[in-house]
């Protein structure tokens, strides 16, 4: 992968040392860092495995600056990426980072500074390599280095697999990009093997550091569903104060368990995806200042945070893997001060974590309908995943996945996501913008905006209808329409994105279907077995820390000696409620719902899934069946248990 033309620098490692204490402010290098940073300066990719809180960033951050081109950062999280440009400006570092949230004449003048030079270090999401003027853009800039972010969702049996993610490696080929570094913090062997795989990373070039952190006190309390609650504020008055995460796997469950706490005369707060974004940043900036001590929060918190004096992480729900729990224990004690990471373990749990993974495994029908539509649209089609997840009653992520595992069987071949339309605003009168091109051009200009609709103040465009109307190709139509944008001339909002395909072979539909309700069968399955390994890590009467780190490929020479085991306190089965049944008052519910004949739920497996309370594209339409009393009301049963009486009543009918 690393071009012929890639040679190494010439930066000396007193450089390194140099901007470190210069830019950074720090003396030394973390363990893995300078190894890492030299396999980078050297021309060559890399891979990077630390813990949360281990430094990775400043492996790509250091180099950006070393090296005379732009460095991307590719990055799902959002607040990670405005907290890191946040802190590299205020060290004087040429860093931004490109999102929905900026205005035209903020995202035009980031261009502006990657195609002069004075940018360093840009920030985007990996769905922002979609964007077809951005890659154009891409490609004017001097490109010296891409880092990758959370690189285990490369990894499709990784614990978060994102499909977009296996387009990076092209995308790297693509611009000739050959120094690259590959991020994260939860790679099993396993998937760091595909990441190693996906960017011909060298064995030698793998820098993997200690998951072993002795201040931190790895604890499970064995408890029953309903006395969770009573158990948290006992571990909260025993701690005496600090800052504090309580992890939930709900959002209710966090607004639930935050007005508990308020109530025992705790100052908590609480923070999910599902609240308004100006809350959840009030929420964040409280906590990072120390004004709110305690966050209840789903997973959405936490991702970038650093703060180093958390003192404890409790979970109230099981996590849904190791590689989560790692994760998020890992932002307790990142001042090394003694912290504490408690688990409050119920069995009562595990339904609701199967039932996510469950929820993502679409159904036979819709895999068939979204095969039919593939192959049915031509040999050169694009589509739209929001309508694919529409009209099919998938989830778009899974989507996504799907066209990806096409691609990866050879059956298809991406030709290149695009917008479907932009609107056009103008900043500058067309009469001035001709005026500066000679007369072929501004010719050409004139017939792209004539043959737009003109509103109020934007003017549509379709690029194919206005192509096909002037006998231009669309490239060039939508090269000008970035470039004046570029210029300042006009704002403009694309919409309907769209992926092109080329269908490369025809095999049986019949086939692929099979194929594609294997794999995610296999993936189901996985999901599974993920949340059955944190139920025996959480029954284990041995050392949790060694078995933690086992799991992601680390040895302890013996016992941790800080755990609770290791502390003398005893494992043993998670304490459940009695198995929920399907009395005479469930069966009822589900032949009522059955005899509506809602045409979303016509197949069994999206029955459980609305009577589960898990949400689809198709309970989320104007039916309003995921506002219906009856979504979730048998949420507490085990998913399989409640589609096997879905089945049944279907097959009654």
């Amino acid at each position: 992968m690393q071009p012929a033309e890639m040679q190494p620098t010439e930066t000396q490692p007193t450089d390194t040392q140099a901007t470190l204490k210069s830019v950074f402010g720090f003396d030394t290098f973390r363990p893995g860092q300078a190894q890492t940073i030299e396999t980078l300066l050297a021309g060559r990719p890399a891979l990077a495995i630390f813990p949360t809180g281990g430094g990775k960033s400043l492996c790509y951050q250091l180099p950006a600056l070393l090296l005379p081109g732009l460095t991307l950062v590719i990055s799902p999280l959002i607040a990670l990426m405005k907290d890191q440009v946040d802190q590299l400006q205020r060290l004087n570092v040429a860093a931004a980072k490109l999102d929905s949230s900026l205005s035209g004449d903020e995202a035009r003048a980031i261009y502006n500074r990657m195609e002069d030079g004075s940018l360093k270090l840009l920030y985007v999401a990996p769905e922002r390599l979609g964007n077809e003027g951005f890659r154009a853009r891409l490609r004017r800039a001097q490109l010296s280095m891409l880092a990758i972010d959370e690189a285990h969702c490369i990894s499709e049996w990784g614990h978060n697999f994102r499909p977009d993610y296996l387009k990076i490696a092209a995308f790297a080929q693509e611009l000739g990009i050959g120094r690259i570094l590959a991020l994260t913090a939860t790679a099993t062997p396993a998937v760091a093997a595909d990441v190693r795989a996906a960017f011909a990373i060298a064995e030698a070039d793998h820098v993997q550091t200690g998951f072993h952190r002795p201040n931190l006190t790895l604890r499970v309390h064995r408890c029953a569903g309903p006395d969770r609650m009573a158990k948290l504020i006992e571990r909260l008055h025993a701690q005496g104060g600090g800052a504090t995460i309580v992890y939930t796997t709900l959002q209710k469950t966090a607004e639930q368990v935050s007005a508990a706490l308020g109530r025992a005369g705790f100052n908590a707060a609480v923070y999910h995806a599902g609240l308004k974004p100006e809350r959840r940043s009030a929420t964040q900036d409280a906590f990072m200042a120390g004004e709110v001590p305690i966050v209840v929060a789903t997973i959405a918190f936490g991702m970038g945070i650093d703060k180093a004096d958390i003192r404890a992480v409790y979970h109230y729900n099981l996590p849904k893997s190791l590689e989560g729990y790692s994760q998020e224990i890992g932002r307790a004690g990142r001042d090394g001060a003694p912290s504490r990471c408690e688990l409050l373990a119920s069995g009562d749990d595990q339904a609701v974590l199967d039932n996510f993974s469950f929820g993502d495994t679409p159904t036979t029908d819709a895999l068939r309908g979204v095969v039919a539509a593939l192959f049915g649209a031509g040999e050169v089609f694009s589509v739209s995943r929001y309508e694919l997840s529409r009209d099919h009653d998938i989830r778009p992520l899974v989507v996504a996945t799907i066209l990806t595992y096409l691609e990866l069987e050879g059956i298809l071949r991406a030709t290149g996501p695009f917008y479907a339309g932009y609107k056009v605003q103008f900043t500058t009168p067309r009469a001035q913008i001709y005026a500066r091109y000679n007369a072929d051009r501004a010719a050409f200009l004139a017939s792209v905006f004539d043959a737009g609709k003109m509103g109020r103040t934007w003017l549509t465009l379709d690029p194919d209808e206005v192509a096909a109307q002037i006998d231009q190709p669309r490239d060039r139509v939508v090269a000008a329409v970035n470039y004046l944008e570029q210029q300042g001339d006009v704002t403009t909002q694309p919409s309907g994105l769209r992926h092109g395909y080329r269908r490369l072979t025809d095999p049986p539909q019949a086939d692929v279907v099979a194929k594609l309700a294997a794999l995610f069968s296999k993936r189901e399955a996985n999901d599974i077995a993920r949340t059955a390994r944190v139920l025996a890590f959480a029954e284990l009467d041995t050392c949790l820390t060694a078995a933690l780190v086992g799991y992601f490929g680390e040895h302890l020479a013996g016992p941790c000696g800080h755990c609770g085991p290791c502390l003398g306190e005893p494992g043993g089965a998670l304490p459940r409620a009695a198995a929920g049944t399907l009395g005479d008052a469930e069966r009822r519910l589900v032949q009522e719902v059955t005899a509506e004949d809602h045409a979303a739920l016509t197949h069994p497996r999206a029955l459980a899934r609305f009577l589960c309370g898990l949400s689809s594209p198709a309970l989320q339409g104007r039916n309003g069946l995921q506002r219906d009393r009856r979504f979730g009301r048998l949420g507490q049963l085990p998913f399989l248990r409640v589609l096997e009486i879905a089945e049944l009543a279907k097959s009654s009918r």
